[in-house]
């Protein structure tokens, strides 16, 4: 079977890591997890937002927790941001949505972490591909992206 996207970018890095392949469909979060011997605050979503006309901003959050738009607004400086679109996402990324990561991107992209994705020791994130997720220690995830911005991006 083929390494997803993101083990081919990671390898490149030296970054250890484990595929990890679901048997059936994802379809909740909580599933995501739960086949993967994981809790929800070990799997970390990917968000992409708008924050200009041809520019975007890639969120790293853990769980079910909720990028707060006030502290994000006010710590980019900017009035308004949106979610990007699903085909945006496809386009800045080259990633459909639910498989998106920071890795293996067509081009740099400006990475906000939330600090709850360095609370855990174990993380999962997006592949590149469906049904399949990277799981890695949030250790080397942070020590791979060395120019992401990590901060408190939730109310609580």
């Amino acid at each position: 079977m083929d390494s997803p996207p993101v083990s081919i970018a990671l390898k490149k890095l030296g970054v250890p890591h484990k595929i990890f392949r679901h048997e059936s469909p994802v379809t909740s979060f909580e599933q995501a997890a739960s086949d993967r011997g994981q809790r929800a605050s070990q799997v970390v979503r990917s968000i992409l937002f708008r924050i200009a006309e041809d520019e975007f901003v890639m969120v790293l959050i853990a769980g079910l927790a909720q990028v707060s738009w006030k502290i994000m607004r006010r710590y980019l400086g900017l009035s308004r941001i949106t979610m990007a679109t699903e085909d945006e996402v496809f386009a800045v990324t080259g990633y459909r949505v639910g498989t998106v990561s920071p890795f293996g991107l067509p081009k740099p992209l400006r990475v906000l972490v939330d600090e709850s994705v360095l609370k855990e020791d174990e993380i999962s994130i997006g592949s590149g591909i469906r049904n399949t997720a990277i799981i890695l220690k949030s250790a080397d995830l942070r020590l791979a992206l060395e120019n992401a911005e990590v901060l408190l991006l939730t109310d609580n």
